[in-house]
């Protein structure tokens, strides 16, 4: 059973784990329509009248629970689609987690991926339980065979830690609380950390920052983790933590507020990830950045047609106090940038118009190197953790163009918005080898057969499956 979470104490990684082996376990019969023949006969005569008696099809989702001769539970089919049926969902085992009576269970014969069926179900498990308490036993799964069990548990702990912090509502998760997460997880895998508040930014020459975070009740902050060797290679990840985005004086209206709570989901993703390049002792350098604000309405609140000078020394007009992410991101970009670091992944909820452009579910990525596009792909697909390369065009650039600084924060013309951010960036980054930014949106607007509706980790899968191809022990 996953245990509540008392109220106003910090996000907690969820104790998912597989059940211990179990010769008891109840089988569950994963069924096609070409396989459903051979599976009657192995659940038997009687198993295969009861499920046609109560209407069991073998189609995509359909779940029929099996009686046993003592009146107990005997086992379970559940349909899945043809491994090759477009629009199939890798993660469709992952409804057994909900639909599934308590009890301990194992898969009677393989699914199209054991590995993928079997991390959706642990992710299926995962409830958000913090302020309303859920005492509902639930099933358990014992590993399939031939699995990396303690990976999968890792990922699933990760995931469940990264959707902990996005559906923390700002009351509870400000950022004073994200830095505390922060170090938490540092102090859990012995990691160096340093964290820079308030007017300590602007000595720090981290400006950006400052300006954004300054008109809030809470400090302004950049989070700096290092972990691993001094001599490994350098991988930095940076992710934005706005704790909550009002926009600013150029104020969202109440229907674009409602989420602000999770436009530190990238924030999110980047601590999911680290926590599993910790746990699974990944041979790189990492580096952590994670510059924290909260974009707030005050007397020192920053102002259309303001000019700032960045870290990098690249002077920036605000056009739209809310395209605020990106300005942050700038400083904790251009502070990676300068150890030229093997690999600098940003994540971030930085543009509705990634949204337009390809919806929730699957995330733009951007970078100019081609190798490392390829890469991405790879391992997005192989993970089942959907993204889409999308271009740096660069005679957009011509968007961002101010009459009176080197840059305008939120671009001209209204089109491109997700392309126009990701050029923003692109700025400054120029001595990394090489660079990808995730334009990620961090929500489920409802219930996937792997995940309750609310936060989400995108991305992170992913990266980290690249990661451990390059520099796995």
């Amino acid at each position: 059973m996953i245990a509540a979470v008392p109220r106003n104490q910090g996000p907690l990684a969820l104790p998912l784990s597989f059940a211990s082996p179990d010769s008891n376990a109840v089988p569950v019969w994963f069924v096609t329509p070409e396989s459903w023949p051979a599976i009657q006969t192995a659940i038997g005569p009687a198993a295969t009248r009861y499920a046609a008696a109560c209407g069991f099809e073998p189609k995509p989702g359909r779940l029929q629970l099996l009686p046993g001769a003592d009146g107990g539970l005997a086992g379970a089919l559940f349909g899945l689609a043809e491994k090759d049926a477009k629009g199939r969902d890798p993660f469709a085992a992952g409804r057994l987690a909900t639909a599934l009576p308590a009890g301990a269970y194992r898969f009677a014969n393989a699914p199209h991926e054991p590995e993928l069926a079997a991390l959706a179900f642990l992710l299926g498990l995962y409830r958000f339980d913090r302020y309303r308490a859920d005492p509902a036993e639930r099933p358990r799964l014992v590993a399939p065979d031939g699995i990396d069990a303690p990976r999968l548990e890792a990922i699933a702990r990760a995931v469940a830690f990264g959707r902990d912090l996005v559906n923390t509502p700002a009351n509870d998760l400000g950022p004073a609380a994200l830095e505390r997460a922060a170090r938490k997880l540092a102090e859990e895998f012995g990691a160096a950390f340093e964290a820079t508040r308030g007017d300590d930014l602007i000595e720090r020459n981290l400006p950006l920052i400052h300006a954004v975070g300054r008109a809030a009740a809470e400090a302004p902050r950049l989070v700096d983790i290092r972990w691993g060797r001094e001599d490994a290679p350098k991988v930095t990840l940076v992710g934005k933590g706005v704790a909550f985005d009002s926009g600013g004086l150029d104020i969202k209206p109440s229907s674009g507020m409602g989420l602000m709570k999770k436009d530190m989901g990238g924030a999110a993703a980047a601590l999911a990830l680290a926590r599993l390049v910790m746990g699974t002792r990944l041979d790189v350098r990492l580096r952590v950045l994670v510059p924290i604000v909260e974009n707030a309405i005050s007397a020192a609140a920053m102002r259309p047609g303001d000019v700032f000078t960045s870290r990098k020394g690249l002077s920036v007009e605000i056009g739209n106090t809310d395209a605020e992410g990106r300005l942050i991101l700038a400083d904790a970009l251009a502070l990676a940038d300068e150890e030229a670091p093997e690999l600098v992944f940003d994540f971030a909820t930085l543009t509705g118009a990634a949204r337009v452009a390809l919806g929730p579910d699957l995330p733009p990525y951007y970078t100019d190197d081609e190798g490392l596009a390829a890469e991405i792909a790879a391992a997005a697909a192989r993970v089942a953790d959907p993204l889409w390369r999308m271009p740096l065009w660069r005679p957009y650039e011509t968007m961002l163009e101010s009459p009176i600084a080197d840059l305008d924060n939120s671009g001209s013309g209204g089109f491109a918005g997700s392309v126009a951010a990701a050029l923003f960036l692109a700025r400054f980054v120029v001595a990394a080898k090489a660079w990808a930014h995730f334009d990620i949106y961090a929500w489920n607007p409802k219930p996937r057969a792997h995940a309750p509706q609310g936060g989400e980790v995108q991305a992170a899968r992913a990266v980290f499956a690249l990661l451990e191809a390059r520099y796995r022990r």
